[in-house]
C-alpha cells in the first residue's frame, strides 16, 4: 500500500524504519546494510529526508548519524500510514 504513495523503494524502507522505531539512530553504511540497499542510494535519500526535516543529522566523530525528527509536521501521519500498511500486510498473510 505504501508503494502507491512513496515510489522510491529505498526511501520507503528508510521511512518505515524511522517511523516504526522513533529512537533508532544509525549511520549510512549501517542503515544500508540493514535494509539491504546500496549505500549511495541510502545516502541520497537520507539527504532528501534531512532537507525536508524528516530526519536529523548529527556529526559523531567522522560519521553522520541520522535519527527521526519526531517533531516533523507529518511524522505522526506517516507513522500512522506505516503502521496501518504493516498491519494490513500482516492480516493478508493469515
Amino acid at each position: 500500500m505504501l508503494e502507491l504513495f512513496i515510489t522510491s523503494k529505498t526511501r520507503r524502507k528508510i521511512i518505515v524504519i524511522y517511523t516504526k522505531y522513533p529512537d533508532f539512530r544509525m549511520h549510512v553504511r549501517g542503515l544500508a546494510k540493514m535494509i539491504k540497499e546500496d549505500p549511495g542510494k541510502v545516502q541520497r535519500e537520507l539527504k532528501r529526508l534531512a532537507d525536508v526535516g524528516f530526519v536529523t543529522v548529527t556529526n559523531e566523530g567522522n560519521s553522520k548519524v541520522y535519527s527521526a525528527n519526531t517533531k516533523f509536521a507529518l511524522y505522526r501521519e506517516l507513522q500512522g500510514l506505516v503502521l496501518k500498511s504493516q498491519a494490513r500486510r500482516g492480516s493478508r498473510s493469515l
